[in-house]
């Protein structure tokens, strides 16, 4: 199980949070993400408890605990605190009223129409940065485009068909 601390910071600048990336995932605390959309903790709270309540995510499956060091005072502390998945954080997005939560949903929905219409979604500044991929990113990456490719090309083609994935992929 790897863990990552990465920072994101906003296109202005303005907002730069520590987020969590562990098992293919990014998790954050209301905290965090009251920092991320500009509003109260309170705001994401009240928003996770209608996300859990409508049934839209699960509230078991959904919140996982981390040990966390934290300065108390003079004195460090280790604590369990509850960190919401991704999933999690794109609900609260679409539901929080702020500038900020704007700004988010308007980059989702970029990145959501880029994936429907491309097959694809490249991030152009991690690709520059060199920051870390799986080790099995590009191949998968490559696999995939390579389906499309074929499946807007070839006529006998088939993605049902299991031979056509140990023929063609």
């Amino acid at each position: 199980m790897e863990s990552n601390l990465i920072l994101y910071t906003n296109d202005s600048g303005d907002v730069s949070i520590q987020v969590r990336h562990e098992d293919g995932t990014f998790w954050l605390t209301q905290k965090r993400m009251a920092e991320l959309f500009n509003v109260s903790v309170s705001t994401i709270n009240e928003h996770l408890r209608s996300i859990f309540n409508t049934g839209e995510l699960s509230e078991e499956a959904t919140i996982r605990k981390f040990r966390i060091a934290q300065n108390e005072g003079t004195r460090q502390v280790t604590r369990e605190v509850a960190f919401y998945p991704l999933d999690a954080i794109i609900a609260v997005g679409y539901r929080v009223n702020s500038e900020q939560a704007t700004y988010f949903r308007k980059w989702a929905t970029k990145v959501l129409n880029s994936f429907i219409t491309k097959g694809y979604v490249l991030d152009k500044q991690r690709l520059k940065q060199g920051e870390q991929f799986g080790h099995d990113y590009f191949i998968l990456l490559s696999a995939k485009l390579l389906g499309k490719s074929l499946t807007c090309c070839h006529p006998n083609y088939c993605v049902s068909m299991s031979w056509n994935e140990d023929f063609y992929v």
